[in-house]
């Protein structure tokens, strides 16, 4: 399958998991979630999912939540999504975004520490 399409699929797969998520589920664990990518196999057979949550729980207890719900999820994306066979969902936790904030965070102190430097 071209790339092209695949990217489309994993924009729209991230489109239709974050609405299902806030619309059409009561779980109010699954409102916190937000879905920051996809990417799905090219025989759309399988699909990583990278998730976030504002909750302060463990990553890995996270990952089990979110695996736990994943054919419930996946049934709500077979029914909005026109795709011939709908992939296997695996949630994964995306760090990028913490890994991102303490990078800016060390920025923060060395441009702090050289401003006294100067004066």
């Amino acid at each position: 399958m071209s790339k092209i399409k695949i990217e489309r699929i994993n924009s729209e797969l991230v489109k239709t998991i974050s609405e299902t998520l806030l619309l059409e589920t009561n779980d109010e664990f699954l409102k916190t979630i937000t879905i920051t990518g996809a990417d799905v196999s090219n025989d759309l057979s399988f699909a990583k999912v990278f998730f976030t949550s504002i909750l302060p729980k463990e990553k890995e207890e996270l990952e089990k939540d979110m695996n736990e719900a994943a054919d419930m999820i996946r049934k709500f994306v077979a029914e909005k999504m026109d795709l011939r066979q709908t992939p296997k969902l695996k949630f994964i936790y995306d760090e990028s975004i913490e890994y991102g904030n303490k990078i800016e965070h060390i920025l923060e102190k060395i441009s702090e520490q050289e401003k006294k430097r100067l004066e």
